[in-house]
């Protein structure tokens, strides 16, 4: 099994195991080894299968607007703790790649390897819940052939990504690409960079 064949496995488990209750507020139960790379992509794919749920709830025209406040308080520190984690991912490439030997004509990549495989974990919950559209039985025939179409193309981009991502890991490992990671560095979240925040203290 290549690394995004148990990537996709491992956000498959994640989906089906939150679909069991269908809820954002089911505390996450991680079957994976902790701080091994697959408790990693277990708990990142968890977060952006809670945080698309969040998105659908919010979106109800008739939500309450405090709950919708809350809600979006709850979004922010979801989209946080993705960040947060994507960085802790491609630390793990960055220890596992330290003594690779780089190249004179390497060259770096327009994203690192994990926001790649965060792509990825997106991917897999289009593809879960397109498919969902596709097993309707309230919807006209028109509706199935369009979502058995956008599920047709989302399964050939989840293989071209995880082609794409397979070939950077290789060329990473031979030195012919090499990693840099820059922390997001969010403003909207720090007291001392969000002007909104800094100008009530």
């Amino acid at each position: 099994m290549n690394f995004t064949e148990l990537c996709n496995k491992i956000f498959n488990e994640s989906i089906n195991n939150y679909h069991v209750t269908d809820n954002v507020d089911t505390p996450i139960n991680n079957p994976y080894e902790l701080r091994s790379i697959e408790y990693y992509l277990y708990l990142k794919n968890w977060i952006d299968t809670v945080q698309w749920h969040f998105e659908d709830i919010i979106r109800d025209p008739n939500i309450d607007p405090v709950e919708a406040l809350t809600l979006k308080r709850r979004i922010d520190k979801s989209n946080q703790d993705r960040t947060d984690l994507v960085e802790l991912i491609d630390s793990y490439f960055l220890d596992k790649y330290k003594d690779v030997k780089v190249l004179d004509s390497a060259v770096i990549n327009t994203e690192s390897p994990a926001w790649a495989i965060d792509r990825l974990s997106i991917l897999a919950l289009k593809i879960y819940h397109m498919a969902q559209e596709v097993k309707r039985t309230d919807v006209s025939a028109e509706h199935l052939q369009q979502c058995q179409t956008k599920l047709n193309i989302l399964l050939e981009q989840q293989k071209d990504l995880a082609a794409a991502i397979e070939q950077l890991l290789v060329d990473i490992e031979a030195g012919r690409k090499y990693m840099k990671v820059y922390k997001q560095m969010k403003m909207y979240n720090d007291p001392n960079l969000n002007p909104v925040l800094y100008a009530k203290k």
